[in-house]
């Protein structure tokens, strides 16, 4: 499974400024450890700054929202210049050409009037700021790119945040290169299978759903099947995982080769999830259990499972020691 994972690595959109370039308002930047030295060892980086990209210079007047958190106007701080139509149409041709690169994931700078995602700072007529905006270039690119995960580095600092937007970034790309290459119902199919206990760890609700299409992929155009197929998919592993839905596939992975372990071993292995579930260990210390006896009982079904493995080992074992 690990050419899955790094070859080739997937390709991630990211804010320059969170890589260390010198590319702020004021000449700064917000270089980011984790996301230099220890993500970025599994993925290559595609940094934009598209302030500086517009031609808005480096140092450069800061820029703030205005008006409608909708539909908000670009508009500078002290010169009251209103770079809105020149940013939007900048963002646009932007995003289309960012299409254009696979990209399987993006990282944007929070609070960013042109990156942030989320809770960004819109002012009203009076100057007042409300938290209701999203940055002009970041709405172009979720915008035009629906399916792709993206992310704040500042919401990164948490673990379950980290841990699910990881998982989709990777799996997201699996789903990029099986899209890419020749369609065919039986790589539907496999892939299905293969992320069986994945998606049952997120939504089984989405699985079933998933399955269905699966099912009746035989009489659908393969593209619309695949299209219907990679929609449900990345929204089901938005859903975050929960403790409960991992016991589940936890005890159903291991009815596989219950019957082959001693009543010691069984006994553990048990003990184990029990103490996971009651947030005694992590869950890395049942599934690494499951791991050994799946390879020594050489249960296929399950070597082949991605749960087992959703991402490179140092960013999966970070969340779950």
């Amino acid at each position: 499974m690990e050419e899955e994972f790094f070859s080739p690595k997937p390709r991630l959109g990211i804010s320059a400024c969170l890589l260390g370039e010198k590319v702020r308002y004021d000449g700064g930047n917000k270089k980011d450890r984790f996301l230099i030295k220890t993500f970025g060892n599994h993925i290559d980086w595609v940094p934009v700054c598209p302030e500086v990209e517009i031609g808005m210079g480096i140092p450069r007047e800061a820029v703030r929202l205005v008006g409608d958190p909708v539909k908000p106007r670009m508009i500078a701080e002290r010169s009251g210049k209103d770079w809105t139509p020149e940013f939007n149409a900048f963002a646009a041709k932007r995003a289309q050409a960012l299409m254009g690169l696979d990209l399987a994931g993006y990282i944007f700078k929070k609070n960013s009037p042109s990156c942030g995602v989320e809770r960004v700072r819109v002012y009203n007529t009076k100057g007042v700021p409300t938290r209701h905006g999203r940055g002009l270039f970041a709405a172009a690119v979720m915008s035009t790119l629906p399916l792709l995960p993206v992310e704040e580095e500042g919401r990164l600092n948490d673990r379950a945040l980290q841990e699910n937007f990881v998982e989709r970034v990777f799996a997201y790309h699996r789903w990029q290169r099986l899209a890419r290459g020749r369609r065919s119902i039986s790589s539907l199919v496999d892939f299905h299978t293969r992320h069986k206990f994945l998606l049952l760890a997120h939504s089984e609700r989405h699985y079933r759903k998933l399955g269905r299409i699966v099912a009746k992929v035989k009489h659908l155009p393969v593209a619309g099947a695949y299209q219907e197929y990679g929609h449900l998919f990345m929204e089901a592993l938005a859903i975050y995982a929960t403790v409960k839905k991992h016991c589940n596939v936890l005890n159903h992975m291991t009815g596989y080769f219950s019957n082959e372990l001693s009543p010691a071993e069984r006994e553990e292995l048990i003990g184990h999830i029990i103490d996971f579930r009651r947030n005694l260990v992590p869950l890395v210390v049942p599934l690494t259990l499951i791991q050994h006896y799946v390879n020594k009982y050489d249960v296929g079904y399950l070597q082949r499972q991605v749960y087992l493995q959703p991402s490179p080992k140092e960013l999966w074992q970070l969340n779950h020691v």
